[in-house]
């Protein structure tokens, strides 16, 4: 897997802690979309190589501090777990690791050499829903070719309908396999 330099801490750290999950799984936007995606959790003893690569890496109070971080932002939540701290992360923070993930994967380019083309229109009182849809797209590797209309020359296609499926974005959007621009 090819990790991008400019990935933020928080981002790294995410993906890190669920990539063991991911590793057993065929497909990381199912299961990140089924309900499987609330057993992860992770205890927080020494005896954990993740945990104690970060702890290593980070001095104890940067360490803290970025977990300080993540359960403000409600990325994670630190409970007691079997006697033990674990963390364990929430629907936001399985969010963000589900574009971590899109960050790190090295993307392919359709082997039948056409583009997928995203065309939407989303109403202005669904500000939210509209801002979430363009930051999916840069994810996937889209590009705005004009303000509603995104392409792409990867193979992302099913990626695509899932997450807008999942989001209930799909009734907005049209998706066109185009092959010349």
């Amino acid at each position: 897997m090819k990790i991008n330099t400019r990935i933020f801490i928080t981002d790294q750290f995410l993906w890190d802690v669920v990539y063991k999950f991911f590793t057993t799984v065929d497909d990381v936007v199912d299961f990140l979309l089924s309900n499987k995606y609330k057993q992860i959790s992770i205890l927080i003893g020494d005896d954990n190589p993740i945990i104690k690569k970060y702890r290593k890496d980070k001095n104890r109070q940067q360490f803290s501090q970025l977990i300080y971080y993540l359960k403000k932002k409600n990325y994670i939540k630190v409970k007691s777990l079997r006697s033990k701290k674990a963390i364990i992360l929430t629907k936001e923070g399985l969010s963000r690791t589900l574009r971590a993930s899109f960050k790190t994967q090295e993307k392919k380019k359709r082997k039948d050499g056409k583009w997928i083309m995203i065309i939407f229109d989303i109403p202005q009182k669904h500000n939210k829903a509209r801002s979430l849809l363009r930051s999916i797209l840069q994810n996937l590797g889209y590009k705005m070719f004009q303000h509603s209309v995104w392409i792409t020359p990867y193979d992302v296609g099913e990626n695509t309908e899932k997450l807008l499926q999942a989001y209930n974005l799909e009734s907005y959007v049209k998706i066109f396999l185009i092959e010349e621009l």
